[in-house]
């Protein structure tokens, strides 16, 4: 092969074409490798070229042969029995595994099969791709985070040596505005609701938990004696964060707890169903939620399941309660969150005068 037919890419390694596939070749212990870089792509194999020649001469010099490249399928593999192994949240999971399930069917797509391959040009063609799929701007920027952290896990295995991402940009959307209820939008809406789904957004919003927490309630999570819910993780399902904590008991939670039956483990539990004749299984947050849209509609009302914890977080510091005890009943909010709120009970407070001055004045100035 003369120079001629091949470019100098790095301080020792060629890259040349053979058919319509480059390859790469590098002289190293008085040893002449090559190496398929399998893309027809030159700038892709420029920098795996690079790449490999990192490999041979930084970090394997006890060894005259390269290591085979990282696929991607294998890298989401081990990345995933990882997160398992770290006792990840199921729902978690189960995130990780359909977008990274994408990033294999695009990859297989567009012929990448080297871990090195999901680089900057592969994000920006699986944003657009999402963008297509009509998915909102947080939707991709948490789905792109979770193909960053992918390649993260392939540096700190040394399955690869060099980022691909380096310089990535994934600036986080700002927030939407969220629904909020006010004390009456939530009585219309129990109003509405059926059992057993009305005790279901009832205690929802009297306790501000998420539907995950309620969804895996056990009856030895609630102490009646002491007037607490304890909210912890137990095999087969973890907190967000991981910890334990203890919401308050109101009057009305209480009254939801000691009019539910006790005939299995769990706190809530669904209709019976042909599967389920007895009843007994945990109640699902797709048909909650789908029953909930239906009140929603009726009532000509914006939201889902999670304003029952937004419109309680809000209802809580509208009312003065401190903001470390809101925390301490609802877990984890981050400060952004807690700024939304704030901006919530502002509005509130804003009306409150206003009412109150119309209450006093009449629409007369004052």
């Amino acid at each position: 092969m003369s120079k001629q037919d091949s470019e100098l890419v790095g301080e020792r390694v060629r890259i040349y074409k053979r058919g319509d596939t480059y390859w790469a070749n590098l002289q190293h212990r008085c040893q002449q490798l090559r190496k398929s870089l399998k893309t027809n792509n030159i700038k892709t194999a420029r920098r795996l070229a690079l790449a490999w020649e990192q490999e041979i001469l930084g970090g394997s010099s006890s060894t005259s042969t390269p290591r085979e490249p990282s696929t991607v399928d294998r890298t989401v593999e081990m990345f995933l029995a990882a997160c398992e192994a770290e006792q990840r949240a199921r729902k978690t999971l189960t995130k990780y595994r359909g977008v990274l399930q994408r990033v294999i069917d695009m990859a297989a797509e567009q012929r990448l099969t080297d871990i090195l391959q999901i680089d900057l040009n592969f994000v920006d063609r699986y944003r657009q791709s999402r963008r297509a799929a009509e998915r909102s701007p947080k939707t991709i920027h948490t789905e792109v985070a979770i193909i960053r952290q992918l390649v993260r896990f392939a540096r700190s295995r040394r399955l690869i040596t060099m980022d691909p991402l380096d310089g990535l940009r994934n600036h986080e959307p700002k927030g939407a505005p969220q629904p909020f209820w006010t004390h009456d939008d939530v009585q219309r809406i129990l109003s509405s609701a059926q059992e057993p789904q009305r005790s279901v957004f009832t205690f929802l919003n009297e306790t501000g938990m998420r539907i995950g927490e309620v969804q895996w309630l056990t009856w030895d999570d609630v102490d009646f004696s002491l007037g607490v819910i304890h909210v912890r993780s137990k095999p087969g399902w973890t907190t967000k964060t991981g910890n334990i904590r203890s919401v308050p008991m109101t009057p009305i939670a209480r009254d939801v707890l000691t009019k539910l039956p006790r005939h299995t483990r769990w706190v809530f539990t669904a209709p019976a169903s042909v599967k389920y004749p007895n009843g007994d299984h945990q109640i699902s947050e797709r048909r909650l939620l789908k029953s909930l849209k239906r009140v929603l509609e009726k009532l000509k009302l914006p939201g889902h399941l999670h304003t029952f914890r937004h419109s309680y977080i809000s209802r809580a510091i509208i009312n003065g309660t401190p903001e470390a005890m809101v925390r301490s009943w609802v877990g984890h909010v981050d400060e952004k969150t807690i700024r939304l709120y704030t901006h919530i009970a502002s509005q509130q407070s804003q009306q409150a005068m206003q009412t109150l001055h119309q209450k006093l004045w009449g629409d007369t100035p004052g």
